[in-house]
């Protein structure tokens, strides 16, 4: 059983202008092993800057409160010490990175995270599973990484990731988005294979309840102005999808 701990977490962005702005004023969230938190709101909240922090994007400074994993100071960590240490992004936006296959990349990635390179004959086998559980043809794995793919591919490929790397942690930022109904299916089944083999902690962010229908939530947290205004089951996710935001939005 591993544990994700977020106490107050402050964060600021650089704006172009030169500004200062405060997206995160002050978070709280814990997320264990198996658990998965879904991250609800409407645009600008803060429920992207949440993903990117805990990451250790550079665009973004915690200017306080903290991030520990199973008492470490992730904070601390530079990114790839973040990953090794067991925390995986599926990004809302994927990176092209032209000339790295989709092979190579995957294969660098878990010898870098494990500390070795897995056995060969293994890792084709897993990687092969794992591709054809996703619907994804053979040749994929030889095209540079993100270049020229659809927004289908993009997220599947987060996906595959996620399941070749075996996380303790993975935030899923808005996974949803760009995926008809049969990709969704997919990708929501691919996260279920890993919840079912490695049960990790999974922070899913989106914007509709539709992907809740194939990873169902334990926890649900509205994000409204960079914090948590309202947090409860499953039932929650219901009620935002038939009432959406405006009570949140709405002075008193």
């Amino acid at each position: 059983m591993s544990t994700l701990e977020i106490r107050d977490l402050h964060v600021t962005v650089d704006e172009a202008d030169g500004s200062v702005k405060e997206i995160l004023r002050g978070v709280d969230l814990t997320i264990n092993s198996g658990e998965v938190h879904a991250v609800m709101g409407p645009n600008g909240s803060g429920k992207s800057t949440l993903a990117y922090s805990i990451a250790g994007h550079p665009k973004y400074t915690v200017t306080g409160g903290s991030v520990t994993l199973d008492g470490e100071d992730v904070l601390e960590m530079s990114v790839d010490e973040r990953a090794r240490a067991g925390m995986f992004l599926a990004m809302q936006y994927p990176v092209e990175v032209p000339g790295v296959t989709v092979s190579n990349f995957l294969r660098t990635a878990k010898t870098a995270i494990d500390g070795e390179a897995p056995k060969l004959r293994t890792w084709v086998k897993d990687v092969k599973q794992a591709m054809d559980d996703l619907r994804m043809d053979s040749s994929f794995s030889e095209r540079n990484v993100n270049e020229h793919f659809s927004g289908g591919e993009k997220k599947r490929h987060e996906i595959l990731q996620m399941e070749l790397l075996k996380p303790k942690f993975a935030i899923l930022d808005e996974t949803d988005s760009g995926l008809d109904v049969d990709a969704l299916k997919i990708v929501s089944e691919g996260v279920n294979r890993s919840l079912a083999s490695v049960n990790p902690g999974v922070l899913l962010i989106t914007h509709y309840t539709r992907i809740l229908r194939y990873i169902k939530p334990d926890f649900v947290h509205v994000f409204v102005g960079g914090k948590v205004a309202e947090q409860g089951g499953p039932e929650l996710a219901d009620a935002l999808e038939e009432s959406g935001y405006d009570r949140f939005l709405t002075p008193a």
